[in-house]
């Protein structure tokens, strides 16, 4: 025994026997592989396909990413109820300096304390002269007022003045912390914060709608492969029957109790169910690759269904109806459209609050170096705190404002109207998808009833044949009878389920658990 990794498939190998053999031991190392390579494949409940595909949906996936932005928006939203507050740093060169005197005026500075020298030695000198011609008996030196150190002292006074008119600008350097706080924007802040929360129950609940949708495709695949592994099972069964027959009327045509036209059309019936087998077993492998696609499988996975072998399919159990409020409630398509009319109200509102004041508190600390309030000295020792209210109010622009509020209520009015449709539509749809399911009931113990009548039919025909008092007619609509009631009745079954399915969705019971 060989085991291909490429396929994942077993296979045989016998070096040397007879064909009488070989089939004997082909059909022993058959049935005795079979188990293992039952095992090889991966068996999937209902439960376990819905958790593969909504694991691996695309469409899915966006969605919940969607729902996580619209959670970050919310967030964001909230954020404009704290201040904001901001740090700033500038640094720029400036390659002249700045003066805040001419050129003639700074020359005269540096010629003040000579020209203060003079005058005042001129003053003194006359004031001595005066002096001496009054009291000429006095000593001519007691009248001595010279004051040779004044244009020093002058000088240096006018240098630090005329410094402190050319201050050091060629590099500034600037840093401050502003502060802005809203108090009133007429609503704004309280309504965007409302709509936020709207907009992620709106991601939320197009996730569900998605969640339901692949729930129902993902339903509608599994049923289909149960389905049609039961007519492959009956098919198998139809031909069995006829096979059987056929050897039965070839003996029969041997010893001339019957005709070569009986043995011609039990031939014919069997070649058509062979061929319903191939048709059978074709579908089911395309069946099996479509599921296998939609639960994120690759396409040539060996997959097996949990209720694929059972003869009988089972029937979902009776649920109590729910309100029509109730499922408004729980539908995605009305919950989506009810809380967009109430994010259009949010935003007429915050078009309104447009055209109200704004009210807010500022406050900034401001540091320069060189230091503006200092005699622009280079250092950081000082800064400069401020704080104030300011006040906006708009006046006119054309009625912008006034247009995007009417604009935003008539969005809200629009969404008011689809919803009352949309109600009107879902009643529709859930009262015919409980009808659907009641005459899908009455069908499946219908078909149940059929199929014994049709089981006892082909039972009596058999014996009747056997017995040499049926034609092979008879028997060939009976069993054509048969497999008709047995595939009405396998219909029936997978119709019930989807049934369900189908009124669960519409009643807004697929919800998916959003954990993201």
């Amino acid at each position: 025994m060989i085991f291909d990794r490429a396929t994942g498939k077993y296979f045989v190998k016998i070096i040397s026997a007879n064909q009488k053999d070989m089939k004997k031991t082909t059909a022993l190392l058959t049935l005795a592989i079979l188990p293992i390579a039952m095992n090889a494949q991966q068996v999937l409940s209902l439960q376990e396909c819905r958790d593969r595909a909504v694991n691996s949906s695309k469409e899915l996936d966006q969605a919940r990413v969607e729902v996580e932005m619209a959670s970050y928006d919310k967030k964001i939203a909230r954020a404009n109820y704290f201040p904001e507050i901001s740090a700033t740093g500038a640094y720029m060169y400036n390659d002249r300096d700045i003066s805040l005197i001419s050129d003639a005026q700074s020359e005269k500075l540096g010629q003040a304390g000579g020209m203060v020298q003079y005058a005042l030695n001129k003053t003194a000198s006359d004031f001595s002269k005066t002096l001496q011609a009054a009291f000429p008996e006095k000593n001519p030196a007691l009248f001595n007022f010279e004051m040779p150190y004044i244009a020093g002292l002058v000088n240096n006074i006018c240098e630090d003045i005329d410094n402190a008119l050319h201050p050091d600008l060629h590099n500034i350097w600037m840093g401050g912390v502003s502060l802005r706080q809203p108090v009133f924007v007429g609503g704004k802040i309280i309504y965007s914060n409302q709509m936020a929360v709207l907009a992620e129950e709106l991601a939320e609940s197009k996730f569900d709608q998605k969640y339901a949708d692949i729930i129902v495709d993902v339903d509608q695949a599994y049923w289909q492969i149960v389905s049609i592994a039961n007519k492959r099972k009956l098919a198998e069964s139809y031909s069995a029957l006829l096979n059987k027959m056929k050897e039965d009327v070839e003996k029969s045509v041997e010893a001339g109790v019957a005709t070569e036209s009986d043995l011609l059309k039990i031939k014919v019936k069997a070649n058509e169910s062979n061929m319903l087998l191939t048709k059978s077993t074709n579908g089911l492998e395309l069946a099996k690759m479509l599921l296998c696609k939609r639960i994120g499988l690759p396409l040539d996975s060996e997959i097996m269904l949990a209720d694929e072998e059972l003869e009988i399919i089972p029937q979902p159990q009776d649920v109590s109806y729910k309100s029509m409020e109730e499922i408004f409630s729980d539908r995605p398509e009305t919950r989506s459209l009810s809380l967009a009319s109430e994010i259009y109200d949010r935003k007429s509102k915050i078009a309104r609050a447009d055209m109200l004041p704004k009210v807010a508190l500022t406050a900034n600390y401001l540091l320069t170096n060189p230091n503006a309030y200092n005699g622009f000295q280079n250092t950081w020792n000082g800064g400069m705190l401020s704080a104030g209210v300011m006040v906006s109010m708009p006046i006119f622009h054309g009625f912008e404002a006034t247009a995007k509020y009417k604009k935003a209520r008539a969005e809200a009015r629009l969404y008011d109207d689809k919803y009352d449709d949309a109600k009107d539509l879902i009643t529709l749809q859930v009262t015919r998808q409980r009808k659907l399911l009641d005459e899908a009931r009455e069908k499946l113990g219908m078909c149940e009833s059929n199929l014994d009548s049709a089981e006892e039919n082909l039972r009596q025909a058999t014996v009747g044949f056997e017995a040499g008092v049926a034609s092979t007619d008879t028997v060939l609509g009976a069993q054509t009878a048969w497999l008709s009631a047995h595939s009405d009745y396998i219909d029936a079954g997978i119709e019930l389920q989807m049934a369900y399915a189908n009124l669960q969705k519409a009643e807004g019971n697929y919800k998916g658990q959003n954990n993201e």
